[in-house]
């Protein structure tokens, strides 16, 4: 379906708050019939909010969300909720419709077969692995035929071919689309247009282009602001200088100092904010456990699945790792990447194949390393068992982005961006000996990965990486490579 001229859905004029915190002020956009759109904005700025307003999961403050009547909606969602970890895959899909569906298992295999996964519909969702359940959520969604379709980081745990799949699909998706995504190639394939969500306007502009296209100008606004900033800034320091150097002279030339200071109060007011969008997590190191040499890992043989026949297989392998030694682990979905990683992340205590007394950091994709109903300060304050002061804490938290409202928050209620970043922080607060990382760019900000891939390319001890993201592994130095589709 081309794009027509037909508004289906317009937020007019929306304000939200999510408590104290504004997420949208006077928020006015329209969506067009057979539009395929990105939303982007800043991490916990509000997109995954701006979603549950459209299904009506959440209802303005202020201001009017008017969707076209009869249209239908499906959104998929970025992690399976905890509660639904149980449901077997016919259950997972049947709370998917209103009423019972009769061809239910035909219609799921055939979708599964669009997000190219294989799965018994007698299973429970936790048993997969995390890219299946990515592609299970999103079969969920699809399922469904909406009018309106919304994606919410649809690639995060995707392989490579699971991302042709979906953006094939969403090529040829023949209504209206719009996607949450850090994955430019992904959305330049399908995208026309772009609504950004403006963390510190908290209000919905849009740009008619690709993202890459979107992002430029975004970088080029906010640099033509600082250098605005820049000039003004100088104008209103000589002016200072030549209004106080009136003010000593005394007599009339006093009301010119004073004319000149109303002057400078109205300069000072066109200096333009810098925007929260250009700020970045600052540059990191994640410090490696003192005094630790010779082998760190050592792993002979591993158990994985076997795609075709989908029973487990032990392989013989020969890897070992020293300090700074880095192994990148490859594989497609369901293989057993991530089984492996929480074997060696939950088994070295006993020695099996992580030498005794390394102090091991695990990143896991679902975060499910954090406890939900711990505070931000409360988890890196854990993770520093005692040794470091509450400055280093405060100014580790202030380098990724975590000031002192988001401290106080449970982590269970941060965005997923904000998880991963809080999961960084205290990484490099617990300075690790082996580091074991689970597609560690999933939810973060285009903006901070080159950072995040410099501090993982200078950590000197081992490490074990999972990553779908090509770009992103270039950036590190890589000893070794393990592929498991070809043992």
């Amino acid at each position: 379906m081309p794009i027509s001229d037909k508004v289906i859905l317009r937020f007019d004029n929306v304000s939200f708050d999510w408590g104290q915190r504004p997420i949208l002020k006077e928020a006015d956009f329209s969506v067009r019939q057979g539009s395929k759109i990105a939303l982007m904005g800043q991490n916990g700025a509000g997109k995954t909010t701006i979603f549950q307003m459209i299904v009506g999961v959440l209802k303005p403050e202020e201001g009017m969300i008017h969707i076209d009547k009869d249209l239908t909606m499906a959104l998929s969602r970025q992690v399976i909720p905890r509660g639904q970890m149980t449901l077997t895959v016919r259950e997972f899909f049947e709370t998917a419709f209103a009423q019972k569906v009769y061809d239910i298992e035909p219609r799921i295999k055939k979708i599964l077969d669009v997000v190219h996964l294989k799965a018994d519909l007698d299973k429970p969702l936790r048993s997969f692995s995390g890219g299946q359940q990515a592609r299970l959520l999103l079969a969920q969604a699809l399922i469904q035929n909406p009018d309106i379709l919304l994606l919410d980081e649809p690639t995060n745990n995707l392989d490579k071919q699971g991302i042709a799949h979906l953006t094939q699909f969403l090529v040829d998706y023949q209504k209206t689309v719009i996607v949450i995504s850090h994955d430019a190639e992904f959305l330049n394939a399908f995208t026309q247009s772009v609504l950004y969500l403006d963390i510190f306007t908290k209000k919905v502009e849009r740009y008619d282009g690709n993202y890459k296209d979107v992002v430029e100008e975004i970088k080029n606004r906010l640099e033509r602001e600082r250098m605005k900033n820049v000039r003004l800034e100088r104008d209103i320091q000589h002016r200072k200088d030549q209004a106080n150097f009136f003010a000593q002279k005394g007599g009339h030339m006093r009301d010119v100092a004073r004319k000149m200071n109303e002057k400078i109060t109205e300069l000072e007011g066109d200096i333009v904010a810098v925007r929260e969008e250009d700020k970045t997590i600052r540059q990191f190191a994640i410090p490696c456990q003192a005094d630790i040499s010779g082998r760190i890992l050592e792993l002979e043989s591993l158990s994985m699945m076997n795609l075709k026949t989908h029973k487990p297989v032990i392989k013989k392998v020969k890897v070992a790792l020293k300090k700074k030694e880095k192994l990148l682990l490859v594989g497609p979905n369901g293989i057993g990447k991530t089984t492996l990683l929480e074997t060696l992340a939950t088994g070295h205590a006993k020695g099996e194949y992580v030498t005794p007394g390394i102090k091991v950091s695990y990143y896991r994709q679902d975060f499910s390393t954090l406890d939900f109903d711990k505070t931000v300060y409360e988890t890196l304050a854990d993770a520093m068992h005692g040794e470091g002061t509450q400055q280093e804490l405060r100014s580790t938290a202030a380098g990724f982005l975590l000031d002192a409202e988001v401290l106080k928050k449970k982590v269970g209620s941060l965005s997923e961006g904000q998880k991963g970043l809080v999961a960084f922080a205290r990484i490099s607060l617990e300075k690790p000996g082996l580091l074991i990382l689970d597609e560690p760019t999933n939810h973060i900000n285009f903006r901070h990965i080159p950072i995040i891939a410099k501090a993982l390319d200078m950590y000197e001890g081992a490490m074990i990486l999972v990553s779908h993201v090509p770009d992103f592994v270039a950036q590190i130095k890589i000893d070794q490579v393990l592929d498991l589709e070809v043992l």
